[in-house]
């Protein structure tokens, strides 16, 4: 049993779990949202021609987004404004904030404008598959037209998340996603009727997202006194330090983005309804990623930056073993669960108006794949923050390329023969890309252990060891209870809603009282230090 922790460090700790918490239950419900949101859209659009077309036109904004702005940037600007409140004045802070966002704000114009012109390339670019499919290329270019434009608002949107984070103003950011869905689901249910290709609808509605979450933001910024009052300058030196950081970070998510590109690619060329079939499957694989990863590497992005400004070596190293110890406590049974109650899942919350059983059954092939990479996609969450912010862009670099050529290498060995002996291509993308995630969170987990930046602390063998005899248990409670797929294709709705939750919280149950009854406490999340 580990022993307690001295004040100050537990104080420091609970405050992180606290953070964590927060911003996992807005997440929450911005996700559960999302669902909502999903179910809509099955609905409305399925997995036809319309569907995949939307779905390219609403990545090609969102994967310059994370490559730039909350990727590349992001990493690059925390470190130095986190720097600058610990070691600089309230104004110096200011002067940054203003002059980032000049530089940030003009660039993503520029790019923006670049990019409305240029949407046939795009599309061509993104989906060439598409280009031999007259329909599908015209309506991916015309929607990417009024879809780009979320790339300018969403990046500020990201940028002014940034400094709430840094000011411990978690829960803001983490509920903003929430317009997206509210905007979507009513441009799908209202606003729709009024076109004559009512899909056009959800492109209006990625725009006026952009704008909401945007404006949400504005009121919290000014109660910081922080709202910025763009200045172009690229002189300044905390703007030059960005900018060099961002170099090697641009390459690093890179990595990520270009695997997802090239998984977009191939998938164009396989045959319609793999995009969408892959994109019901990775929604559901993301969340818990997008609740508990991305909470945890949000809360301690700013945290590990601090510690490492103020040289407190073993404080950093206790951090993220607390945040390792609770991401395998929930990726864990949330990548079994998924793989065990992926058809139940796809077909409680999916299976209505457009979207057939033939859908269904190859949504849960990939969710089945995607699922089976949680651990690993919540890893490199909260191992790549070790990186960044000790302001190493360099070594997540060359670990990325590593795991991008890994993908690449896998996405054909699988895609190929899966799709000619088999008809399931889009299953091997995403097979390909769990296998690049555990490649790189295992390459990023030893950069950070063989030089003892990362230290296990007391009790950490013993904790996976519970976690792993409470699985089992679980395991065994789902396959008792779920019935087959048959039977879910043919029960009500509210019926399959009450079986879905019955056995969702027969599951979580097992598997938190056995670790209860193994001796599971608090302080095993944040050991000896």
């Amino acid at each position: 049993m580990s022993e307690p922790l001295p004040e100050p460090q537990a104080k420091k700790s609970t405050s992180l779990l606290r953070s964590s918490a927060v911003v996992g239950v807005m997440t929450m419900l911005s996700r559960v949202l999302g669902l909502i949101r999903d179910i809509v859209l099955a609905g409305f659009i399925g997995a036809n021609a319309n569907a995949d077309a939307f779905f390219i036109a609403f990545k090609v904004p969102q994967f310059l987004r994370r490559l730039f702005a909350e990727g590349a940037f992001s990493q690059a600007f925390v470190p130095v404004l986190s720097e600058y409140q610990s070691m600089r004045s309230f104004a110096d802070v200011k002067a940054l904030v203003d002059r980032v966002a000049g530089v940030l704000g003009l660039s993503l114009i520029t790019v923006t404008g670049v990019a409305v012109i240029g949407a046939p390339v795009l599309t061509a670019l993104f989906a060439p598959g598409f280009v031999s499919q007259p329909y599908k290329y015209q309506l991916t270019s015309e929607m990417i037209r009024i879809t780009f434009p979320y790339l300018f608002l969403i990046s500020m949107t990201g940028f002014s998340g940034a400094i709430l984070n840094s000011y411990g103003r978690f829960a803001v950011p983490a509920i903003t996603p929430i317009f997206l869905n509210l905007s979507l689901i009513s441009s799908a249910i209202w606003i729709s009727p009024y076109f004559s290709e009512p899909v056009f609808a959800l492109a209006w509605g990625v725009m006026i997202a952009g704008v909401l979450q945007l404006a949400f933001q504005v009121p919290f910024l000014h109660q910081l006194k922080l709202l910025p009052k763009p200045v172009l300058d690229t002189r300044d030196e905390g703007v030059r330090r960005i900018m060099t950081l961002m170099l090697p970070a641009l390459f690093g998510v890179s990595v990520s983005q270009i695997n997802l590109l090239f998984d977009t690619v191939l998938a164009s060329f396989l045959p319609t309804g793999s995009v969408s079939w892959l994109y019901y499957s990775d929604r559901l694989a993301e969340l818990p990623l997008g609740v508990f990863g991305i909470a945890l590497a949000t809360v301690i992005l700013p945290s590990l930056s601090r510690k490492h400004a103020e040289k407190s070596a073993e404080h950093f190293s206790t951090t993220l073993d607390w945040a390792l110890r609770t991401v395998l406590l929930i990726s864990l049974p949330a990548s079994i669960a998924l793989i065990i109650l992926a058809e139940p899942i796809l077909i409680t919350l999916f299976h209505y108006g457009e979207l057939s059983d033939r859908d269904i059954a190859m949504s849960a092939l990939s969710l089945r794949a995607y699922a089976s990479g949680i651990v690993a996609f919540m890893l490199i969450k909260v191992l790549a923050p070790g990186y960044y912010a000790r302001q190493d862009m360099k070594t997540p670099v060359k670990i990325g390329i590593k795991a991008m050529l890994a993908n690449m290498i896998l996405n054909v060995l699988f895609v190929v023969p899966l799709h000619f002996y088999y008809g399931i291509g889009h299953v091997g993308l995403a097979l390909a890309t769990a296998l690049a995630a555990f490649l790189n969170a295992g390459l990023l987990f030893v950069g950070l252990y063989r030089p003892g930046i990362f230290v296990f602390q007391p009790g950490f063998a013993a904790l996976i060891l519970r976690y792993i005899i409470a699985l089992a248990g679980m395991v065994v409670v789902l396959l008792w209870m779920v019935d087959a797929r048959e039977v879910w294709l043919v029960i009500g709705w509210w019926q399959r809603v009450q079986d879905l939750l019955l056995l969702c919280l027969a599951g979580v149950a097992t598997y938190f009282v056995l670790l209860l009854l193994m001796g599971l406490k608090v302080s095993a999340f944040v050991g000896k230090h």
